[in-house]
């Protein structure tokens, strides 16, 4: 029985990671766009599990990382996943797992 990503240890979601990176890959090289994006989000998700939620906090804004120029106020916190909103979005609340935020930086 396959183990959860909150089961797993850092060593095996790293491995997870590269062998979802690899099989994008592949899927990119033959062209096959939705499968790519099925391994490119598998990825996200394993990396969140890599990163420690208190490290995101409500009421602050981030990078979304992939998205130049998009940006998120998270509202709250639920497992791995931040919900909040797009800033200069279409208003409507939406959840991001925590590995595609990045803080901003000074100045931003």
């Amino acid at each position: 029985m396959k183990k959860t990503y909150a089961q797993m240890t850092p060593e095996e979601l790293r491995q997870e990671i590269a062998n979802f990176k690899e099989k994008a890959r592949k899927a990119e090289q033959l062209g096959i766009v939705n499968e790519f994006a099925v391994y490119e989000r598998k990825t996200l998700m394993a990396q969140a599990y890599l990163m420690d939620p208190s490290l995101i906090k409500p009421g602050e804004i981030y990078r979304i990382d992939g998205a130049p120029g998009e940006y998120f106020k998270v509202e709250y916190l639920k497992g791995r996943f931040a919900w909040g909103f797009r800033l200069n979005g279409e208003n409507f609340e939406e959840a991001l797992p925590i590995s595609m935020l990045s803080p901003l930086k000074a100045g931003e």
